[in-house]
């Protein structure tokens, strides 16, 4: 994964992370769990990327 694309999926990742903080702040459960369940899926998107990525780079 490059690196562009790499600071991209951390920088996007952190802040799906600060809006979880953040509901919890508010005391709002449903945009917890909402981010929450972003956060995971965004997370895993970003291994499946990396992965192809270095399938189809052969290495």
């Amino acid at each position: 994964m490059n690196k562009g694309l790499a600071l991209l999926f951390a920088i996007c990742g952190t802040a799906l992370l600060a809006c979880i903080s953040y509901s919890i702040s508010l005391g709002n459960v449903w945009l917890v769990l909402l981010f929450s369940i972003l956060s995971i899926a965004f997370i895993g998107f970003g291994f499946i990327v990396k992965a192809k990525l270095r399938r189809r780079n052969g290495g």
